[in-house]
Parts: structure tokens; sequence; C-alpha cells
């Protein structure tokens, strides 16, 4: 259940099909709803920018969100549970991750290099240490690995758990 999740922030939904068909959000979330209707009024001729036959529909929320973060699921995306059973806070480790510096050119074996402590391998550039800004943390499907087409051809039976 998303719910204690997403219930603290604002909500772009971006409605994918059939505009004519009703969503229902759930009482206790705010929300601006945007479905291709809605779409065609704002953009005018330049809506046809806006996909509707792959999930490229988002980038019309990407457009009109004024957030400095933004967190993007699907509408069979659900909450995944850790060992133990209990719910995994995804927004809680996206934004942990973007407000981790990010390596680059080098990768730092000693991993995680800005963990409290860490320390960086022999040759690692002075000047590369502070990190850069993490700009995208990209989730994963659980058991399906979202690799590039190649990569999934090559590897058809590799799963992540």
């Amino acid at each position: 259940m998303w719910r204690p999740f997403l219930q603290p922030y604002h909500l772009i939904i971006v409605q994918d099909g059939d505009p004519s068909k009703t969503i229902k959000v759930p009482n206790g979330f705010d929300y601006e709803l945007y479905n291709r209707n809605d779409i065609n009024r704002i953009l005018g001729p330049k809506a046809s920018c806006i996909s509707f036959k792959d999930s490229a529909c988002r980038c019309f929320g990407y457009m009109v969100s004024k957030k400095k973060y933004i967190f993007t699921i699907d509408d069979n995306c659900f909450v995944a549970k850790d060992p133990s059973g209990k719910a995994i806070n995804a927004l809680e480790q996206h934004i942990k991750n973007l407000l981790s510096p990010s390596t680059p050119f080098f990768f730092n074996t000693l991993y995680d290099p800005f963990a409290e402590g860490a320390d960086f391998v022999r040759g690692y550039p002075f000047s590369l240490r502070e990190g850069v800004s993490t700009a995208v943390s990209h989730g994963l499907w659980l058991n399906i690995p979202d690799y590039d087409a190649p990569t999934q051809l090559v590897k058809p039976l590799e799963r992540n758990t």
C-alpha cells in the first residue's frame, strides 16, 4: 500500500488511456489529475509531443511540476518488502540517493565512498572525492532487471531480488 509513503506529498497524476474514464483517487491526497483532454487544452498544437502510446505521458507531469524532486511510478507498481516483510519506503530511499554525491569518472572499490568515515583507494583523484550532484535515482523492478534491449536478449533468464 503506497498511502503512508505518498500521502505527505503533492501528487501529479497523468491518466494514461481513455480520458472519458474517471480515475478515483482515494480521499486524503493532495493532487492534480490530468488526462489527454487536459494536455490537448493546455498545450494546444504542441500536445502531440506528449505520447500516450507508452509511458512517456509522464513527461507532462515533469513539465507541470514545480518541485525539486519528482518520483514517478506506474499503476502496476507495488510496495516492495524487505526480508522481514516490512514495507520499503522507496521515496525515502530515492531522496537519500539524490542527496548523496555521485562518483564521476572513477569507481571507488571501497564502496560506499560517501558513507561517513569511508576511505578512497590509492589513485582516486583528490579533486573528485567530494563527488558531484546526483541527478537521477532510477529504481528497478523486482525479479526483472530493467535492462536495455540488447542485454535482455543476452540474459533472458537473469533475475534480481
